[in-house]
C-alpha cells in the first residue's frame, strides 16, 4: 500500500511539473520565433529598398540603406553629431521629469479633493484640446531658442497624459477598500500603501510609456522651429540641404533614443509591480494563457 501510494504521488508531481516546463519551453520557442521574423521583416525591408531606391523610387528621396548607414556612421563618429545628440537627450530627459512630476501632483490632488477636481477638470480638458505644438511659438517667446523651450514643450506634451491616468485611477478607487482597510484601524499610509499605488501602478506606468514618445516629439518639434543644436536641428538643416541619408541617419538615431527610453521604462514597470506584489499576479495570468487550460490530473493533483 505505501509503494502505491508514493508511486501514486510521484505520478502525481510528474504530471504536475510536466505542464509547467511545456510552458516554459513553449514561451521560449515563441520568443524566438518572433525575434527572428522581426530581424527577417527588417532584412526584407532593406533589401527592397536598396533595390527599388532609383529604378523605382527617387534616390535623392529616399536615398539607399548604404548611403544611410555612411551618413549614420559620420553622424556617431563627429564631436558635433555626439554634441546634437547630447543636447536632444537631455532635453527629453528634463521635460519627461518635469512633465511626470507636474502630471503626477496635479492628479494626486484633484482626484483626492472631489470640489477642484470639478472646477479644474474641465479647464484642463480645454487647454489639453490645444495642440502642444502650437505652443511652441509662445514658448519661444517667453524662453528664447535655448533648451528651456524645448523642455517647456515636452513637459506640457506629458503632464497632461500623466494626470488624467492619475486622476481618473484614484476616481477609480474603489472605496469599499478604502472603508475596509480604515474599519481596520488603518491610517492615510495604510491606504495609500495597499490601496492607492496597487490602483495607481497600472495606469501610471502606461502613462510613462505614452509620455516618452510625446516628449521626443515635442523636442523634436521645437527644434525644427528654432534651435542652434539637437538631432531635431540636424533633421531640419538636412531636409533643407536635400540630405536624405543625413536625415534618415537622424531618425535611426531617435528611433534608438525611443527604444532605449521605452526599455527603461518597461524595466521600471516590472520592478515596481513586483514590489508592490502585483508581479506575480501578471506571470500567472501569462502561464495561464500560454498554457490553457490546467489538466485534469493535475488539478486533482
Amino acid at each position: 500500500m505505501a509503494t502505491a501510494t508514493s508511486s501514486a504521488k510521484g505520478k502525481t508531481e510528474v504530471e504536475k511539473a510536466t505542464p509547467t516546463g511545456d510552458v516554459r519551453n513553449s514561451a521560449w520557442r515563441k520568443t524566438a520565433l518572433v525575434v527572428v521574423l522581426r530581424i527577417a521583416v527588417i532584412a526584407l525591408c532593406l533589401i527592397l529598398w536598396q533595390v527599388m531606391s532609383g529604378p523605382v523610387l527617387p534616390e535623392y528621396a529616399v536615398s539607399k540603406p548604404t548611403d544611410v548607414s555612411h551618413a549614420l556612421w559620420d553622424l556617431l563618429g563627429s564631436s558635433t553629431g555626439w554634441i546634437d545628440i547630447k543636447a536632444t537627450a537631455i532635453e527629453i530627459l528634463a521635460g519627461f521629469g518635469i512633465g511626470v512630476a507636474i502630471g503626477t501632483v496635479m492628479g494626486l490632488v484633484l482626484g483626492s479633493v472631489p470640489l477642484a477636481g470639478q472646477v479644474l477638470e474641465p479647464l484642463i480638458a480645454a487647454v489639453n484640446g490645444i495642440p502642444k505644438i502650437a505652443l511652441a511659438p509662445l514658448f519661444l517667446l517667453f524662453f528664447g531658442i535655448g533648451p528651456m523651450s524645448k523642455i517647456t514643450i515636452a513637459a506640457a506634451g506629458v503632464s497632461f497624459v500623466v494626470f488624467y491616468n492619475v486622476y481618473l485611477g484614484l476616481r477609480l478607487r474603489e472605496r469599499e477598500l478604502v472603508e475596509i482597510v480604515q474599519v481596520m484601524g488603518g491610517r492615510r499610509h495604510h491606504v495609500l500603501s495597499y490601496v492607492t499605488l496597487p490602483t495607481l501602478a497600472a495606469p501610471f506606468f502606461a502613462a510613462l510609456k505614452t509620455g516618452g514618445p510625446l516628449a521626443i516629439l515635442g523636442v523634436i518639434g521645437g527644434e525644427f522651429i528654432a534651435s542652434t543644436e539637437g538631432v531635431g536641428h540636424e533633421l531640419f538643416t538636412a531636409a533643407t540641404n536635400l540630405d536624405a541619408p543625413t536625415e534618415f541617419a537622424g531618425l535611426i538615431v531617435l528611433v534608438a533614443m525611443t527604444l532605449i527610453l521605452n526599455g527603461v521604462l518597461s524595466a521600471l514597470d516590472t520592478l515596481a509591480l513586483k514590489r508592490l506584489g502585483l508581479g506575480d499576479r501578471r506571470s500567472r495570468r501569462k502561464t495561464v494563457r500560454a498554457g490553457g487550460a490546467p489538466r485534469e490530473s493535475a488539478v486533482r493533483g
